[in-house]
């Protein structure tokens, strides 16, 4: 399993660089604004730091709009993917730009058939949001099992990016499942490698270190 971090912070994706963790990053407007960076300025840093692909959105609401933004957006490095919310105007995008050779991520995808719909438009990435089904008490991550059953059916080589990850357990339960990628915020991806009885062997064998004869 692939994992992306979520978040256009230049030092959360440096620190998880560093741990050897990061095969790509997803942004969002939101996200960008966090950083109270010009927009093209933080998708153009993070393509330097990052080899992997770099989600970058569009945000018109018509295909023509979308269709323009890929392209400028495309231009900034060529690892660059382009999200495309999941609407109608938003596959004429996805469509054009697979055509065009310019990469796609279908993002605020909530049932399966969204997802096939968007395989079959050329999206090089699918997102389903499991995190926000989960919060109107429907289970997102049995979402994702069809979405990939579906693909698999028709040997679709669109990639699921789990995303509205809140904790580890969804990633456990994605990784089960063979979602393809994760994309989780820095604080969930060090939360995975953390566990109290790793703390307490770490703690005993310090203490027990202390008591061996130094010469």
């Amino acid at each position: 399993m692939k994992f992306f971090l979520d978040t256009a912070d230049v030092d959360e994706i440096r620190e998880g660089v560093a741990m050897g963790m990061v095969d790509g990053v997803t942004t969002n407007p939101t996200l960008v604004a966090r950083t109270g960076r010009p927009f093209k300025e933080a998708i153009a840093e993070i393509c330097k730091i990052v080899a992997g692909p770099v989600s970058a959105e569009a945000v018109s609401e018509d295909a023509e709009g979308m269709i323009a933004e890929a392209r400028e957006l495309a231009a900034i490095a060529p690892n660059v993917v382009i999200k495309i919310p999941m609407t109608i105007e938003g596959l004429k995008a996805v469509t054009a730009c697979a055509e065009l050779g310019i990469q796609t991520n279908v993002t605020l995808v909530f049932q399966p058939l969204q997802g096939l719909m968007a395989a079959k438009a050329g999206a090089r990435f699918v997102s389903p949001f499991v995190g926000r089904l989960d919060d109107i008490s429907i289970d997102g991550m049995e979402m994702v099992a069809d979405l990939k059953t579906m693909l698999r059916n028709y040997g679709f080589e669109t990639e699921v990016i789990v995303a509205s990850i809140r904790h580890p357990i969804h990633i456990n339960q994605a990784a089960l499942i063979g979602a393809d990628i994760a994309t989780i915020p820095l604080k969930v991806l060090k939360a995975l490698a953390r566990h109290p009885l790793t703390d307490a062997g770490i703690e005993r064998f310090l203490e027990d270190y202390q008591k061996i004869p130094k010469s």
